[in-house]
């Protein structure tokens, strides 16, 4: 690294901690990344694992902006909710707990009342998508493990909603019967074209569309890579159909990476969307850096 950080930027998950060692005018030093996620760790934990993550980079006091769980409940301190609809960085930073010469500061995330929804961090990757696409109005994909459609307009949040599509499809892909049928590393793509396009027609009918992934592979011979990809399409068409009039003749973006950025990009595509794409890191990283400029 050749100079020392102004400050250090982190997203810091439930799985995972990535640092980035920052310049004051937002420029990319060093970067890190642990499995020390707040999923395994206790309040007095978060300090140590980011001070062995980060070791090196300074010998003196640091400046440390962060997003993401680690501002949750069972996180290193609770960082309060802001209301929405409003800016997707609000005013303040929660200071957590920590010797002198660490400051850290937490954003906070965003809470909805009716229907009762919550996020953290991806209201960092708001802000930075915003930064990078200067009045930019529509509705925001982050798909992952919970998937979040989020109406922006006017540089704030106006609705969002999250579903549990990336989570049903890990547990009923490891942990119930069609795990028999879905085990593998392949995949189809018509196979999984035509599940979203079945599960956004015909949405009550999930259940039985589920365990007949089952059924024909048992009478016929539906193969694991078209199985696995009909039950991602069936689950992502259901996601669609109940936020059809999130994305039906709006402007979309999706923020992601890899296989669920270029799914979910596909199964809008097929339902006559275009679709705009964004880097979710490069979200994550341009909204850190928005609020530490508003911190200064």
């Amino acid at each position: 690294m050749d100079k020392t950080p102004d400050w250090v930027a982190v997203d810091w998950g439930t799985s995972n901690l990535r640092a980035w060692a920052m310049t004051a005018e937002g420029r990319v030093l060093d970067e890190a990344t642990s499995d020390k996620g707040m999923g395994q760790l206790k309040p007095d934990e978060f300090e140590p694992a980011l001070r062995e993550l980060t070791a090196g980079w300074t010998q003196g006091p640091i400046r440390v902006i962060a997003c993401g769980m680690v501002g949750a409940r069972q996180g290193w301190i609770e960082a309060p909710y802001a209301r929405v609809p409003g800016p997707p960085l609000p005013e303040g930073l929660t200071h957590a707990p920590s010797r002198p010469d660490l400051n850290v500061g937490i954003i906070p995330g965003l809470a909805q009342s009716d229907p009762a929804d919550v996020m953290r961090g991806e209201e960092t990757k708001v802000a930075g998508f915003l930064a990078l696409n200067p009045d930019w109005d529509g509705t925001l994909l982050l798909p992952g493990t919970h998937p979040k459609w989020i109406s922006v307009s006017a540089g704030e949040v106006v609705a969002f909603r999250t579903s549990l599509t990336g989570e049903l499809f890990a547990a009923l892909s490891g942990h119930t019967v069609l795990r028999h049928s879905v085990t593998t590393d392949g995949w189809d793509e018509d196979a999984f074209l035509a599940g979203v396009s079945e599960g956004l027609a015909r949405p009550e009918a999930l259940m039985n569309r589920l365990f007949a992934i089952r059924a024909e592979s048992l009478l016929k011979g539906l193969q694991p890579p078209a199985a696995k990809a009909r039950l991602s399409g069936l689950l992502i068409g259901t996601d669609l159909a109940g936020a059809r009039g999130w994305w039906l003749g709006a402007r979309v973006a999706v923020l992601g990476a890899g296989e669920l950025l270029r799914t979910w990009t596909a199964a809008l595509a097929a339902q006559g969307a275009a679709p705009e794409t964004a880097d979710a890191t490069e979200a994550t990283l341009a909204g850190l850096v928005e609020a530490w400029r508003r911190s200064q």
